[in-house]
C-alpha cells in the first residue's frame, strides 16, 4: 500500500511539474507570436474596455507585450492588476500622483506590473547567470533617467547559444532580441499560470 501511494505521489508531482513547464513554454510561444504583429511604439493614453481591454492592435509599449502574451493564455492582467491595486492601493507606486486606480493605464506601467508580480507571483533572484532566466520569466530593467522596461524571456537562444532571447518593445515594435544583460536588471519574476 505504501509503495502504491509513493508511486502515485511521484507521478502526481511529475505531472504537476510538467504542466508548469508546459505553461511557461506556452507563454514563451505566445510572446513569440507577438513579433509577427506589426506594432508601432505608442505610449499614448487610451480609454479601453474593461475587462479585457487593449490599446489598438497596431500600437503598444513594452508592457503591452506582457499583457498580450498573458491574454493569449487566458489571463487578463488589466483586471488582475486593477483588482489588486483597488484592494491594496497603498502598496503600489505613487510615481504618477494618482489618488485612485485607473483601469485604462495602471496595468500598462512597469512599476505597477513589478509590484503585482512581486505580490502575486514569484520574485526570482537577479543574477548574471543566463541559465537563471527561463522561458516564461518576466524581466524588468532600468534604462536610466527614471525609465523602466519589461520583457518576456522566450525559448529561443542567442547566436552563441548562451542566453535565452527576449520579446519586448523598446521603441521598434514587438521584437525578439538578445538583450538580457544590455540594461541593468531590476526585476525578475515568474507569474503562476
Amino acid at each position: 500500500m505504501k509503495k502504491l501511494f509513493l508511486v502515485t505521489f511521484i507521478i502526481f508531482i511529475k505531472v504537476c511539474l510538467g504542466q508548469a513547464d508546459t505553461s511557461k513554454v506556452k507563454l514563451s510561444d505566445c510572446a513569440l507570436e507577438l513579433i509577427e504583429q506589426k506594432v508601432t511604439y505608442d505610449p499614448s493614453y487610451f480609454s479601453i474596455d474593461y475587462p479585457n481591454g487593449d490599446v489598438p492592435a497596431d500600437k503598444g509599449v513594452c508592457t503591452d507585450v506582457i499583457i498580450r502574451a498573458y491574454r493569449k493564455i487566458g489571463i487578463d492582467l488589466q483586471k488582475k492588476v486593477h483588482e489588486d491595486m483597488k484592494a491594496n492601493f497603498g502598496l503600489y507606486p505613487k510615481i504618477w500622483g494618482l489618488k485612485t486606480t485607473d483601469k485604462n493605464i495602471d496595468h500598462r506601467r512597469v512599476p505597477n506590473l513589478m509590484t503585482f508580480f512581486k505580490r502575486k507571483g514569484v520574485e526570482k533572484e537577479i543574477t548574471k547567470n543566463p541559465n537563471d532566466y527561463l522561458p516564461g520569466d518576466i524581466v524588468c530593467w532600468n534604462l536610466g533617467g527614471g525609465i523602466t522596461h519589461i520583457g518576456i524571456v522566450v525559448d529561443k537562444k542567442s547566436n552563441d547559444g548562451k542566453r535565452n532571447l527576449i520579446v519586448h518593445n523598446i521603441g521598434n515594435g514587438q521584437v525578439l532580441q538578445d538583450c538580457l544583460f544590455d540594461y541593468r536588471i531590476i526585476g525578475h519574476y515568474s507569474y503562476k499560470i
